[in-house]
């Protein structure tokens, strides 16, 4: 069936920002008694919103994070943001390409807050593409793995969820992409992804492929 729509997770999608999320994370996590690597953060986060975060890591550990620590961590992550993040390589070029092709419609669907993808797409410039499509999980009431964020962004851009293709750098994203009924791709070209881990973890969460180099896109739908 011809692709209509292709959703984008945000953070190592678009911009290259889990470098500087997970290790944000890491420090304060482990500040507060349950200590984690930012690569404990990338496999057990990633592609969770900061509320799923907490649970998960009172799952881990045992220990609930401080009444503050959405805010925190949101803040935290911002001031490094404003500084440092930096789009994927080769997304502008792959987004001009998808802008030509007829019949196909691109957004965003991400755990990240409004304000933080205004942030990131902003700063990198990316928000140009999108035309204000950029839907976040704070709008529905589930957030990934479940599909109802994908399931909500496909509504709002007026497109069967069979006709679009997801664009997913975490496990959690590729299983609710799956769920919602759509075609899920694992992206593992951000400075954060080795393939060779990566890869698999993707294709175990049910990807349909994985692919390193996002200017390899427009070929693959």
């Amino acid at each position: 069936m011809p692709t209509e729509l292709v959703i984008f997770d945000c953070d190592g999608v678009l911009v290259d920002s889990e470098i500087i999320a997970n290790q944000i994370m890491s420090d304060y996590v482990t500040r507060h008694g349950a200590p984690m690597s930012p690569d404990d953060c990338l496999q057990h986060l990633v592609g969770l919103s900061l509320t799923s975060c907490r649970t998960r890591i009172r799952d881990l550990h045992d220990v609930d994070m401080p009444d503050t620590y959405v805010d925190d961590i949101r803040n935290l992550t911002a001031e490094a943001l404003a500084d440092q993040v930096e789009a994927v390589p080769g997304v502008h070029d792959t987004l001009e390409t998808l802008r030509s092709l007829a019949g196909v419609s691109v957004c965003v669907a991400s755990s990240g807050t409004p304000d933080k993808m205004a942030l990131t797409l902003g700063r990198t410039g990316l928000d140009t593409f999108f035309d204000g499509q950029v839907f976040s999980a704070v709008s529905v009431e589930r957030g990934k793995p479940a599909p109802d964020l994908f399931l909500y962004a496909a509504r709002q851009m007026g497109i069967a969820p069979e006709k679009a293709v997801v664009i997913e750098d975490s496990p959690y994203g590729v299983q609710g992409a799956k769920a919602a009924g759509m075609t899920a791709l694992g992206f593992a070209g951000a400075a954060h992804m080795d393939i060779t881990i990566a890869g698999p973890r993707l294709v175990a969460a049910g990807a349909d492929l994985v692919f390193s180099e996002m200017t390899k896109l427009p070929a693959l739908i």
